[in-house]
């Protein structure tokens, strides 16, 4: 990892440990509440991996908090400015391309503002979110395929897609140039079941 990805990871697990010790749960607490194994939720509170989106969904949907509160400090302030490169990048394509969260609310209804770019020939694969879950995305430049279940949708520059993305879904970019685009993630009731119940041992 290079150091802004060393910084990211340290950040991200000192706020899964604090959530988790908050709500006095141990760590097979909330590896079984978020469905991931012991040994890497001992990973990211450790800050030694860079966990995937999917991951880090799981755990921000088991603390009930929302993927934007792990991965930036809370705040008490009306306004968020985030200037242009200091999103949190969480996740880099194998050619260059990278999806970066740059804003997002609390939760309970959380919104997510991300910066995404693919170079030709990379793919993202995303799995369900969480029930009710919607992406609302545009295309800056270039050209993408988006596959949702069945369905699947070519876009082209300033193109959008409105879809829910409670169930599998997927970007590509089959061109020759890098595409961007914007997507807006809806998640609404993050932690509803989760807020004041303790999981069980």
């Amino acid at each position: 990892m290079d150091d802004s990805a060393e910084a990211l990871a340290r950040a991200i697990g000192l706020r899964v440990k604090q959530e988790r010790k908050g709500r006095e749960w141990t760590l097979d607490q909330l590896a079984a509440m978020a469905g991931v194994s012991r040994r890497m939720l001992v990973s990211v509170e450790q800050g030694g991996v860079n966990p995937s989106i999917g991951t880090l969904l799981r755990l921000s949907d088991a603390l009930g908090v929302g993927l934007p509160a792990l991965v930036e400090p809370p705040t008490l302030r009306s306004a968020k400015l985030t200037r242009k490169g200091e999103g949190a990048v969480l996740w880099s394509g194998p050619l260059g391309g990278k999806g970066e969260l740059v804003a997002g609310t609390e939760s309970p209804d959380v919104v997510e503002l991300w910066d995404w770019s693919l170079a030709p020939g990379e793919l993202h694969e995303s799995e369900a979110h969480s029930s009710g879950t919607r992406e609302l995305l545009q295309v800056q430049e270039g050209a993408i395929t988006v596959n949702v279940e069945a369905g699947s949708y070519e876009l082209n520059t300033g193109d959008a897609l409105t879809f829910r993305s409670d169930v599998a879904h997927s970007y590509a970019n089959h061109g020759g140039t890098t595409a961007r685009f914007s997507l807006a993630v809806f998640e609404p009731g993050v932690g509803a079941g989760h807020r004041t119940e303790s999981p069980s041992a």
